[in-house]
């Protein structure tokens, strides 16, 4: 199908068109790395950003990213035949480097031709990231400090996304702001996105300002008109707050958790008290320690689909980053990344106009 052409923000006075430049100029390689009007990535959010979202992302002048999850090969490759049908711009490919069938879903990305594969979920094997350069496509990695995204260059990688723990789902232990701050100075060799804690167009002009050549943002488009998602799931955010989107609890230093940032909820209260009962059983010689281990790592399994799909917020993951607060209502995609793009322009002028 045609994709409509993105929304141009009205900046017709001397001024505006000076801050249009300035932010162009900003963000020009990630532009061009993406082939995007706007180097603004939406978030691979499992059962979220899936065909709708993806090619409104797209068709409004970002990136959408399909969030592969625990697809199989012939279920993604539905879903990237199903997303062309939507956008003629480009898209991405989150796929999750943990995945059994890693080798077979780049494989679908080659025989499809998807331009961009982004690798999340740990660090990506550098076979892996051959194999999707082999196929003409471009490679994003995830890079939770400076050390690691410069053994990713070395690899291969076109492109590092750096997330802080202000994200929605699995989370790291530093905020964005410190990564962005380690890194961005110290790795200009290949484009560098941010994300995490991302809700505001001045916020992306400040990243940009420091040497991002983009920003990732998820939880924002959650309630796009476009998104799939349950109207309570919707509605859950909109209520919520940035101090309502906490990082699950560990409760024993010997059964280590993958810290998921969600809404709070009675889920959240239950799987601590899965942990207890988990522990209690290794304790007591009825389980071994892994064994409890997978026990604890299985506790969300359908979780995410339930509050997405189901609209199950009371026992369900929602999963939501703490820009969840700037989500104030439902909105057309075009419409969230308008704001977006005005917000940094508004805020070159103003600082124009200031002297600043």
């Amino acid at each position: 199908m045609s994709a409509a052409a993105p929304r141009e923000p009205q900046r017709s006075s001397a001024g505006g068109r000076a801050a249009r430049a300035r932010l162009d100029a900003l963000w020009q390689r990630g532009r061009a790395f993406l082939g995007a009007e706007y180097a603004i990535l939406g978030g691979a959010m499992t059962w979220v950003s899936e065909r709708n979202l993806v090619s409104a992302l797209s068709n409004a002048g970002g990136f959408g990213v399909i969030a592969c999850g625990a697809m199989t090969p012939d279920l993604l490759s539905a879903e990237i035949e199903a997303t062309y049908r939507l956008t003629e711009r480009p898209f991405g490919v989150n796929l999750i480097t943990v995945h059994p069938e890693l080798d077979a879903l780049i494989d679908v990305c080659r025989d499809h031709r998807v331009s961009h594969v982004i690798l999340a979920g740990g660090l990506p094997p550098g076979p892996a990231i051959a194999r999707i350069k082999e196929s003409g496509a471009k490679v994003l990695c995830f890079a939770p400090t400076l050390a690691v995204a410069r053994r990713l260059v070395r690899l291969g990688a076109d492109a590092i996304v750096i997330e802080g723990a202000e994200a929605g789902g699995h989370v790291g232990p530093v905020a964005t702001s410190v990564l962005a701050q380690e890194i961005l100075p110290n790795l200009d060799q290949v484009p560098v996105f941010i994300a995490g804690g991302i809700g505001r167009g001045d916020a992306i002009l400040g990243y940009l300002e420091l040497g991002a050549s983009g920003c990732q943002l998820g939880t924002r488009f959650v309630c796009a008109t476009e998104s799939i998602a349950h109207a309570d799931f919707k509605r859950a955010f909109i209520r919520a707050s940035a101090r309502d989107a906490v990082t699950t609890v560990q409760i024993d230093p010997d059964f280590p958790v993958t810290p998921v940032r969600a809404l709070q909820n009675k889920g959240t209260q239950a799987f601590v008290e899965a942990q207890k009962r988990a522990i209690a059983k290794v304790r007591a010689g009825e389980l071994a320690q892994d064994e409890a281990q997978l026990e604890i790592e299985h506790f969300w399994a359908g979780a995410l689909r339930r509050a997405v799909i189901d609209g199950d917020i009371e026992s369900g993951s929602l999963m939501a980053g703490q820009s969840v607060g700037m989500v104030v209502r439902e909105q057309p995609t075009a419409e969230i990344i308008g704001e977006l793009v005005d917000q940094a322009l508004a805020a070159i002028e103003a600082r124009a106009s200031s002297g600043g």
